[in-house]
């Protein structure tokens, strides 16, 4: 299983990263790492502003790669299958006043 590192320095980071769309929720992690649909992970992260650091397992769900459209950086999308609606209360908490906007993601 690959292990991936994330430290969210900005609400705008943690922002262009969250995946809504992916139910129950679903994260990005930019990297230039090879992956496939499916393959499993486990995921440190840390929020903007945090000491904490969050774990999960989870599985690939989006593959942007090196070059992809629209300026978007190479990496996945890890739907999150471990405490999710743990995880999704902490970062939607942090970001509930962005989830509205309209500014672009890592993904759409």
């Amino acid at each position: 299983m690959a292990n991936l590192v994330v430290k969210f320095e900005s609400l705008q980071q943690l922002y262009r990263a969250y995946m809504p769309f992916i139910k129950p929720i679903g994260m990005f992690i930019t990297t230039t790492q090879s992956f496939t649909l499916g393959q499993e992970v486990r995921v440190s992260y840390q929020l903007p502003a945090m000491n904490q650091v969050y774990d999960f397992s989870g599985s690939v769900v989006w593959i942007n790669p090196l070059g992809a459209s629209g300026g978007r950086p190479a990496g996945v999308g890890v739907k999150i299958l471990t405490e999710p609606d743990f995880h999704k209360h902490h970062i939607e908490q942090l970001l509930s006043s962005e989830l509205a906007s309209a500014d672009l993601t890592s993904t759409m």
